[in-house]
């Protein structure tokens, strides 16, 4: 496993390399302390996972997203001390997996990783569903609307994976936070919205009026047999 850290600070890159080294011996790390610099690795290190910092010298982390968003889906999970609401749904709808907010619980940090590796290797077995018109490609992030492609982030994928395997029927919060986090954390119900929002706009031809993804105010949502 190959992680790239992009984080300025470098007692936090110590820490993040620590729980790593005791935790995921195996795991190749790289680290970067400007955003430009993350940037170019991820092309270039092809990592499997990258642990993104907001507040950087050079640029702003998520102008760093939505830069590495342009050519890559790898993972993305934000680690940043900005902790207020705008920053998360902002962090989310660009296309981070996960957000954390420092001071962060090490073996937390961890476990999210672990969670959001866990969720790209999705079997191809698990891939084969089909709903409609909708079904993936040989990723959890390559969904085919009839012939057309649309391309997800691992959150996006597992989220539409679940509601197709449960075409007709309410997929409740819990159950979708369940099956994308692998538990409820605080924040799940808005980062559902933000990622289904993020769905519908790439896959609705009018996201403000969702034909495929509905809602069930309170409850949570579902895809219709036929789309």
């Amino acid at each position: 496993m190959k992680v790239l850290i992009v984080e300025d600070d470098e007692k936090i890159t110590a820490v993040i390399s620590a729980l790593f080294q005791v935790s995921r011996p195996e795991a190749k790390l790289k680290c970067a302390s400007l955003g430009q610099r993350g940037v170019i690795l991820v092309e270039h290190y092809c990592p499997d996972v990258v642990i993104l910092d907001l507040n950087l010298p050079d640029i702003d982390g998520l102008d760093a997203l939505i830069a590495i968003r342009r050519f890559s889906n790898v993972p993305v999970l934000i680690l940043t001390v900005r902790g207020e609401e705008n920053d998360i749904v902002r962090g989310l709808t660009l296309g981070a997996d996960d957000y954390i907010v420092k001071p962060f619980k090490p073996m937390e940090l961890i476990a999210r990783i672990s969670t959001v590796l866990r969720r790209q290797r999705t079997s191809e077995e698990k891939l084969d569903v089909h709903c409609g018109k909708l079904h993936f490609g040989s990723s959890i992030r390559q969904l085919y609307f009839g012939d057309r492609l649309v391309m997800l982030t691992v959150t996006e994928g597992k989220i539409i994976h679940k509601l197709m395997e449960n075409a007709g029927h309410v997929v409740s919060h819990s159950m979708l936070a369940g099956a994308v986090w692998g538990d409820i954390y605080p924040g799940a119900t808005d980062a559902l919205k933000v990622n289904i929002r993020r769905i519908r706009q790439k896959l609705e031809i009018s996201p403000s009026e969702p034909q495929i993804i509905q809602s069930e105010a309170g409850t949570g949502y579902f895809i219709r047999m036929a789309v």
